[in-house]
């Protein structure tokens, strides 16, 4: 990966655990299930290239291709390790999940193709599109408006954005390079041919008031992975945040298993 070392932070004992945060965010987003996860095991906190403490990838292709992306993480982190993906992040842990290295995983508010198509539910390719032009003219604005997005109908919606808002630049400002190479993951990458050839165990864990990604979507993501599925009700799209504690819950129960 060109020599990129990404930042982490890893602390606890016991079964090796990496947390994949989202687009525009930092590893600190996972503060609150972590600390609850480092009694039982190890975790990694990991801050994707250009966010947090990050650097970012070379420019060009590798920088924006989600290959590339999931194997700088692999260098960085413990080696069949249980991966912890949301949004973004779980697409760069299905990635990595196609090759070597991942012994179990979990995708949060996953979906392996985030953008509509004919057969495939998800998230209207024009209004990603609106985040990408917008990003150009006012990436702070257009990142506190995906923030909003993602809460949009949950309940405890406004301290869950409340708590985004608070976190999203508690590590310096994410590369606006590396926003843009976020979004053309989201827009341009179709990982579904994948997902059959995942043999690990796996769970997908996924808000019902999810408004980015419709839960069919991650209905038919555990159907093709053979992976189990929890939706938490009333949660959105960052059900960890609103809904810790069935999150954390299902999660070490599922990494104990």
């Amino acid at each position: 990966m060109g020599g990129v070392k990404l930042h982490t932070e890893t602390f606890g004992s016991g079964p090796d655990v990496v947390l994949v945060h989202g687009w525009g965010l930092h590893g600190g987003i996972w503060a609150q299930v972590a600390e609850r996860l480092a009694h039982s095991c190890r975790v990694t906190l990991v801050d994707l290239p250009g966010h947090g403490r990050s650097p970012p990838l070379s420019a060009g292709s590798e920088g924006t291709d989600v290959d590339a992306v999931a194997g700088a993480v692999s260098e960085a982190v413990p080696a069949g390790a249980a991966w912890v993906g949301w949004s973004l992040g779980g697409m760069v842990a299905l990635a990595a999940a196609s090759r070597a290295g991942v012994g179990r995983l979990v995708l949060v508010g996953t979906n392996p193709r985030f953008v509509a198509d004919a057969g495939w539910p998800g998230m209207a390719p024009e209004l990603l599109a609106g985040f990408a032009e917008a990003l150009a003219a006012d990436y702070q604005t257009t990142l506190i408006r995906f923030l909003a997005l993602q809460t949009r109908g949950a309940e405890g919606g406004r301290e869950t954005l409340r708590g985004l808002r608070e976190r999203v630049f508690a590590h310096g400002e994410p590369d606006p390079r590396a926003l843009k190479a976020g979004l053309r993951i989201l827009a341009e990458a179709d990982l579904r041919t994948r997902l059959a050839g995942i043999a690990l165990p796996a769970l997908v864990v996924h808000g019902a008031r999810d408004t980015l990604v419709p839960v069919e979507a991650a209905v038919r993501t555990a159907e093709r992975l053979g992976a189990e599925l929890a939706v938490i009700e009333g949660a959105g799209h960052a059900p960890f945040l609103s809904h810790s504690e069935a999150f954390s819950a299902r999660l070490e129960s599922f990494i104990h298993a």
